[in-house]
């Protein structure tokens, strides 16, 4: 069936007015940010395709993308780079991206859904919602948001490191990106705690052949 603006509707009968999904892209990967995004789409907004992105070819992310950035009343990014992963744990670098996402948004929203997250710290009525990216059309438009511009970044960073393709991979931890990471070693971007990482700085490269 796809998301609908079920959660959003209710959120709104209970008097709030401007509604943000929230959702992230990046907690798996071995290296680059957790890239979080905050939209709030204005009320009874059709967005024909729109659902979570693992759920979304590339090239249609890509025109989803530009479609939620003009119809959107407002949409927030924020990220957390490698090394705060390492020093916080990937859970509360997910939150501070996404509490840096809320504070970026103009205008401030008033209630916020979120897939599957609670941001306790964040001093605002809110909902997590479990596979929310599937459920509801605002945060499907946050994980669109997220995917596309960290892949985006992590196009970049291929430009900076050539030799872990992170092009084609986005640096999760596929087998091509275990083979480099084991032959290179790993570079500014790697997170130095994750297992397969921390192997390879460790010299045990042979827990990277899987």
């Amino acid at each position: 069936m796809g998301p609908t603006d079920e959660f959003e509707a209710e959120a709104h009968r209970c008097g709030h007015r401007r509604i943000a999904g929230l959702d992230e892209a990046g907690r798996g990967p071995l290296a680059g940010p957790v890239v979080a995004a905050a939209v709030i789409l204005p009320r009874r907004c059709r967005v024909p395709g729109l659902n979570d992105s693992k759920q979304v070819p590339a090239s249609e992310r890509e025109r989803l993308f530009e479609e939620i950035l003009r119809r959107a009343v407002g949409v927030g990014i924020g990220s957390a780079s490698g090394r705060e992963i390492d020093a916080l744990n990937i859970l509360e670098a997910t939150r501070l991206a996404m509490a840096r996402a809320v504070g970026a948004l103009d205008p401030s929203p008033d209630f916020l859904l979120i897939d599957a997250v609670a941001l306790p710290l964040v001093g605002l009525p809110q909902r997590p919602i479990i596979k929310g990216d599937g459920l509801s059309l605002s945060i499907a438009a946050a994980s669109i948001v997220a995917k596309v511009t960290r892949d985006r970044l992590m196009a970049d960073y291929h430009r900076a490191y050539p030799q872990y393709n992170f092009l084609a991979h986005k640096g999760y931890g596929t087998s091509e990106h275990l083979r480099l990471l084991a032959e290179y070693g790993p570079c500014e971007i790697h997170r130095r705690t994750f297992r397969p990482v921390q192997e390879c700085l460790l010299g045990r490269p042979s827990a990277l052949r899987m």
